[in-house]
Parts: structure tokens; sequence; C-alpha cells
């Protein structure tokens, strides 16, 4: 698909990507290397995380599984644990569980789009991040602070701009070698990212007109608060003598979080549906009525 935009339009917009990211670049820890596997933590981090909030926990990460070797042979309960606070516990099962893939296939990530893309949790703009800025590889790297830049500079005035709008752009638009170290796909992207980000902190967010964008839902006393709560009981009786915990006794705990945050106690029946569901995606198991990571 060829983008509706006359190519000195397209021009004049990267001419401006690049100086505003000269101006705005953020030396963050994760730019610093071009491990594809440390590169690839963060950018799972960074999914709908704070940079703030990740600066700090990626370097801890990398200090407890320093490779994909060392992540895939982790147990599973000390992964989940190292990523308590990051959100999205998801994430971290499907990290373990992409790394025992890369492991077993010789410990290399590759940087092939569609081998990337088929390991779990790996998405488009995962593996396009991958790609860039651990292999320089041209992709189309669109997340929240791309389309900001794109729609703030392209399409200012339209309202529920689509991704398949903004997808042959960011195509057209990142170089397609590492040819020119002052503006390979690497550096394209960091600057978008960090043209985006000042935007984000400095005008109306304009990623809020895009079609895809859609407003967090609350977390405190959802059901995914619940859930994060429920895994965190879990991880701290996993060194209990038995191993674990009893259904009676995390139903208590679990009515203690909730009512110090002025909700409701939760039942033995709905604790057992928090588990049941948990259990159902590898987060925990019972064994002997005793629920264990």
């Amino acid at each position: 698909m060829t983008p509706a935009l006359p190519p000195e339009v397209l021009a004049a917009f990267r001419a401006t990507v690049l100086a505003r990211g000269r101006e705005l670049y953020r030396d963050l820890p994760w730019r610093r290397t071009r491990d594809p596997y440390a590169i690839w933590i963060s950018e799972v981090m960074l999914q709908q995380t704070q940079v703030s909030r990740v600066d700090g926990r990626w370097q801890h990460w990398l200090e407890f599984f320093p490779t994909t070797d060392a992540l895939a042979s982790a147990d599973a309960a000390d992964v989940l644990d190292e990523w308590q606070g990051l959100g999205y516990n998801r994430r971290a099962l499907s990290l373990w569980r992409a790394a025992q893939e890369v492991s077993a296939a010789g410990g290399h990530m590759p940087s092939d789009d569609a081998a990337l893309r088929a390991l779990p949790g790996i998405g488009p703009a995962t593996a396009a991040g991958i790609r860039a800025f651990a292999f320089d590889l041209p992709g189309v790297y669109l997340e929240t602070n791309v389309r900001t830049v794109l729609l703030h500079e392209l399409f200012p005035e339209e309202q529920s701009v689509s991704d398949a709008t903004l997808a042959p752009i960011v195509r057209a638009t990142c170089p397609s070698d590492a040819d020119n170290p002052s503006d390979d796909p690497r550096t394209w992207y960091y600057a978008l990212l960090d043209y985006g980000a000042h935007l984000k902190a400095t005008v109306p967010n304009p990623s809020r007109r895009s079609r895809s964008h859609v407003k967090q839902s609350r977390f405190e006393g959802s059901h995914r608060q619940k859930r994060a709560e429920v895994l965190r009981i879990l991880l701290a009786h996993r060194d209990d003598p038995r191993g674990g915990v009893d259904l009676d006794t995390l139903c208590v705990e679990l009515s203690r979080m909730e009512c110090a945050a002025g909700r409701r106690g939760v039942s033995t029946s709905d604790a057992q549906a928090l588990l049941a569901e948990l259990s159902r995606e590898g987060f925990c198991h019972n064994h002997s009525s005793i629920w264990c990571t």
C-alpha cells in the first residue's frame, strides 16, 4: 500500500523528526546495548509502563536473568516474582516461555520478523523494535509515541485515524538499511519515540485521535487487580513448609487486602474462581489442596 501523501511531504516529515530527535534524545540504559535479549526485555517492560518505572527494573532483571538461557532455565515463580510491580503478569510468563523456545533453538534471538512473531508474547511492534534496535533492520514499529508524532505532524485535524492509514507511512519513512549512521532504522525510531514522548508531555495527547486508542480501564478494585493480589499471595507463600497456601488462608489474606483498600471481602467461591483462572493460564497449580506457583 502506498501512503496517500506526496513524497515532498514525507521528506519534510522525516527532516523534522530527525531534527527533533537529535534535540530531544534520551540516553536511556537499554539504548547503550545492541544485545537482542536485553532489548527484547526492555521492549516488553516498556509496554504501557512509564520509562521511569522501567529504568532500574530492567537492570535488576538482567542481573538475575542475564541471558536467554538463564531466563529459560529459571523457575517460573522466580520470573513472576521479579516481574512484580510491572503489571500484566502474562508478559512475564510469555517472556519465560519464549526464552525456553529460543534456548532450545540454540540461545540466539532471531532477527527475522516472522521468527520473532512466532515466539510467545511477541507481536508486530515488539518484533519491529527488536529488529530496529538490536539489528538495525527496517520494519513497521507502530506504538503509541510513534502514532503521536504521525498524528501531530501529518493528521493534525483528523479523528479516528486507523493503523491501516499509518502503517504504510511508517514503512515508507523508515530507512531501508544502516548505511547512514545518522539516519538508520535505530536512529529513526529513537527520534520518533523521543519526539513523541515530548509531544505527549507538552500538548494534548494526539494519540487519542488514533482509532486504536483505548483508554486503560481502572485498575483499583478491578478483576485484574484481584488476580494480581492472588499471585502476590501465592508468591509470598512459596517458601512455606507446605510449598504454598490452602484456599481458606488465601481467601482470608485476599479479603484482608480488599478490606484495607475499602472494598468488600472476597468469598471462598470467588477466590476459588480466581485460582482456577490463574491455573488455566499456567500461573499456579493445585497439589493436595495446596495452591502453589
